[in-house]
């Protein structure tokens, strides 16, 4: 992350601002182990200051209502997820600075968040996943991306935590491997590791010259065909579409094969309670909705109402 230093303070040290929004893009960070949220952060939040020559006492709320509903670089109008994400990158820093005691009050209060337009979520069936992997190449690019793809699919983790996998990570024990992780906001598990996963990534240390008993804890269990520290994820994201291309499937983002993991799951019998657990989710509130948005709801009566007006 490059610095762009922020306006000099009328008084006091000129980088003080600047220290205090690392800080702030630190503990995002450690809060919710992400690298992801933290590169969003901080894409937002050093040009909204440098660009407007602004330090945080001297904002404003027009400031902040012209920012978010502002024309980005894209050149379109930010849609009401963007002008709610801009909100809340600017609110959750100002709450930081109140907390630190660097800022009196919070601009982005002044400011009305949009009505959220729930998306509807989307997760592939069991034959929509055969298809997907059916064009994955037999190649040592391709059995690397089958192990990515089997593992997101298996284990419902989001694309950070499989594509940040070491060899530490994983444990074998008998004839069941073990892996941990560490999800969004801090959770930490230990899980088993569905042996179609465990297999596939033998396959692709193989190709990389590699045994897992051998391997530096620190090392990359995603260094077939890449770089020794592994994939990067926009690679694997590029791929991904790929193959969603040679699929006949709409275009979309990995997060859909969190979505699949969820709806298998379900599909298989499961209770809202374990799929709920197995998404490391906060509540069953939140997996109901997740749900509910996969699976759509089956309307019981619609064939005594027909059968009533005669259709």
């Amino acid at each position: 992350m490059t610095a762009q230093p922020l306006p000099a303070l009328t008084s006091g040290d000129p980088y003080a601002w600047d220290q205090a929004l690392y800080a702030f893009l630190v503990e995002k960070g450690n809060r919710s182990g992400s690298r992801r949220t933290v590169e969003s952060y901080s894409r937002m939040l050093w040009p909204f200051f440098a660009e407007r020559s602004l330090t945080p006492e001297r904002v404003k709320p027009a400031d902040v209502l012209g920012w978010v509903h502002g024309i980005g670089r894209s050149g379109r109008t930010p849609s009401s997820t963007t002008v709610g994400a801009r909100i809340a990158c600017l609110s959750s820093y100002f709450r930081f600075l109140i907390r630190m005691g660097l800022a009196a009050s919070n601009p982005c209060d002044a400011v009305e968040r949009p009505r959220a337009v729930q998306s509807v979520a989307r997760g592939y069936s069991a034959d929509e996943v055969r298809r997907l992997l059916d064009v994955v190449p037999d190649t040592t690019a391709g059995r690397r991306d089958r192990a990515i793809l089997l593992t997101l699919v298996l284990t419902g983790r989001r694309r950070a935590e499989v594509i940040g996998l070491r060899a530490g990570d994983l444990g074998v024990e008998g004839e069941t491997c073990f892996y941990s992780y560490r999800g969004k906001g801090g959770k930490r598990g230990r899980r088993e590791l569905p042996h179609p996963a465990y297999e596939a990534i033998c396959a692709t240390l193989a190709d990389a010259g590699k045994e897992l008993a051998t391997m530096a804890p620190a090392e990359s269990l995603w260094q077939a065909a890449a770089r020794v520290e592994g994939v990067t994820s926009g690679t694997f994201y590029a791929r991904f579409r790929r193959y969603l291309q040679l699929a006949g499937m709409a275009p979309t983002g990995i997060h859909v094969l969190r979505h699949t993991a969820a709806k298998l799951r379900r599909d298989a019998g499961e209770s809202i309670e374990s799929v709920s657990q197995f998404l490391d989710h906060s509540s069953l509130a939140v997996t109901s909705v997740y749900l509910r948005r996969l699976e759509g709801q089956e309307d019981l009566t619609w064939r005594d109402v027909a059968e009533a007006i005669g259709v």
